[in-house]
């Protein structure tokens, strides 16, 4: 029988550069002419959020967040490595990097026997990264196609129509997942030694190609008629995660699940002027969340989620339904609540 280990963290580009930059969204927001002046304007932010921003543009507020989220990878690497898996799945999200026109799958299962991406030559407005990094360095990691193949065969099974990949189609690896292992590495100590098995999940849906999975020109708004299909809704991603699980506890691998995601994102959160998330809908599954109570989960509605900028936490579900079928609560849990990074930031770990 396998063995399953539950955990919960934060691709956010913002960690892999400097602390000057680390708000470079909020601030190429606020000089889009689309933004009406008064959002540009300090005075009419939350309090929360003219705190945060100080004196110096975040540069102080960021010193404290990098620390917050470290700490936090430290105690998911620390989990993982205590845990001995045979491989790592990472639940992530595509944002216009690997999938584009060509094809845009709900799921797809990356069956690869090696992943291979350079993500410093993709930085754009975030500026260079914080490692001194070369921009043409090459990140390579072991893939697990046999859990793949496993997997994908398990889900259809299941009643769940995943596609399958054995090989990349336009980018080697997808921040989703590629800095998952990167920051539970990121003081380049000991290395990343577990196979990735990575599963896409459609999270932008109707702005994957519109809006290229990035941030929006708001002098050039999207019409509603160019808008693309929806994403899976929240309950198909929860369930697919509760067949994850059953498939691997009938496997014989020890695996670590985990969903690679922030959650509400500024730039996707338009009741707020694309400025900050909505913190207080991510506080409200965060306690969902904490407290086992994933019926909120399931229930939660696309419709709630695309209004709260939470496209993201779809690679979520997916393991708060494997949690579900597991019958477990997080051992570990933080919401690091953030107005000008973005967005905030949960971690979590459940033990077996």
């Amino acid at each position: 029988m396998g063995e399953i280990l539950g955990v919960g963290l934060s691709h956010y580009p913002g960690l892999g550069v400097k602390d000057e930059t680390m708000a470079a969204a909020l601030m190429k927001t606020l000089k889009d002419p689309g933004l009406p002046d008064e959002y540009k304007n300090p005075e009419n932010w939350p309090p929360q959020m003219r705190a945060e921003w100080g004196t110096d543009n975040g540069k102080t507020a960021a010193a404290k967040h990098r620390t917050d989220l470290l700490e936090q990878f430290k105690k998911a690497r620390a989990a993982i490595d205590e845990f001995k898996p045979d491989f790592v799945l990472i639940w992530g999200d595509d944002q216009y990097e690997n999938f584009k026109e060509d094809c845009i799958p709900a799921f797809c299962v990356l069956a690869y026997e090696k992943h291979e991406a350079q993500p410093f030559k993709h930085m754009g407005f975030l500026g260079t990264n914080v490692w001194g990094d070369p921009e043409d360095k090459v990140f390579s990691y072991q893939g697990h196609k046999a859990a793949g193949k496993y997997l994908a065969s398990s889900l259809i099974e299941q009643g769940f129509d995943v596609a399958y990949a054995y090989k990349p189609l336009h980018h080697g690896l997808g921040h989703a997942f590629l800095n998952a292992a990167m920051y539970m590495d990121y003081d380049r100590k000991a290395g990343w030694n577990y196979p990735i098995l990575p599963i896409q999940i459609n999270d932008y849906g109707r702005r994957v190609i519109a809006q290229k999975g990035g941030l929006p020109d708001l002098s050039k708004p999207v019409a509603e008629g160019d808008l693309d299909p929806p994403s899976p809704m929240p309950w198909r991603c929860f369930d697919l995660g509760a067949a994850t699980a059953r498939a691997f506890k009938n496997s014989p691998w020890r695996v670590a699940l985990v969903a690679s995601s922030s959650w509400s994102h500024a730039f996707l959160t338009a009741k707020n002027h694309w400025i900050y998330p909505d913190v207080e809908a991510d506080k409200r599954l965060s306690d969902a969340l904490a407290a086992g109570d994933y019926q909120v989960w399931r229930d939660t509605t696309l419709e709630s989620i695309e209004e709260s900028g939470q496209q993201e936490l779809m690679n979520w579900f997916p393991l708060a339904g494997a949690m579900d079928e597991l019958g477990r609560k997080p051992d570990e849990h933080a919401l690091i609540q953030t107005y000008i990074f973005n967005s905030s930031k949960c971690f979590a770990i459940f033990r077996p």
